[in-house]
């Protein structure tokens, strides 16, 4: 007698890229750690090493100790390089103009852009947490075209309706409206409820 599959967790790509912002990725590291149920696979750029010790003074180990797997973002052969690969989700936090421009033109010279592209082709969720500005004209282009295929070009941008306190009540917003768009539950930032009427 066959018995069924047992349910597998969800499965979450975060890849770090070397954009300042490091500290969104270590967020969402830790939030979906938090969870539980979700299996964290995690590819950091050369760049985004140096961001993660420059922002947040973090080291390799100390990264990759927050995600379940962690896959070296030269190795082109790893399990996300596949379609194959069943997966619910892709986060690049922070992402740099440089990995949104090989997502939009499907360079897949590395893992990351690679693991993006492989989101795209298979219609699955692949949110790009683009950090510059301004924006010039290529940087508007580029997320036009990952918008066009698919993709969700999520700048962390703060919001003060919430009155934050601190810095990491904004980037726990953030954070917490990624985690919405992957399906999956939050309980980092309070839910809009409408205004409240005021007295007079």
């Amino acid at each position: 007698m066959h018995l069924p599959e047992a349910p597998r967790p969800k499965r979450i790509i975060v890849a770090i890229s070397g954009a300042s912002g490091a500290t969104y990725g270590v967020r969402l590291l830790q939030v979906l750690r938090e969870l539980g149920n979700v299996q964290i696979h995690l590819t950091v750029s050369d760049a985004g090493l140096l961001n993660l010790q420059q922002e947040r003074d973090m080291n390799r180990v100390q990264v990759d100790a927050l995600a379940d797997v962690v896959h070296p973002v030269r190795d082109i052969g790893a399990a996300i390089a596949s379609g194959s690969f069943q997966c619910d989700g892709m986060v690049v936090a922070p992402c740099s103009m440089r990995t949104l421009a090989a997502v939009a033109l499907g360079l897949s010279d590395n893992l990351i852009s690679r693991a993006a592209d492989v989101m795209l082709k298979e219609r699955r969720r692949l949110i790009l947490m683009v950090r510059e500005t301004p924006l010039n004209l290529a940087h508007l282009r580029n997320m036009t075209s990952v918008t066009e295929m698919g993709g969700i070009v999520f700048p962390p941008v703060p919001s003060f309706y919430h009155r934050p306190q601190s810095m990491d009540d904004m980037v726990d917003h953030t954070v917490s409206r990624v985690v919405d768009l992957l399906g999956l539950p939050q309980a980092q930032a309070p839910r809009w409820q409408g205004l409240e009427p005021k007295s007079d």
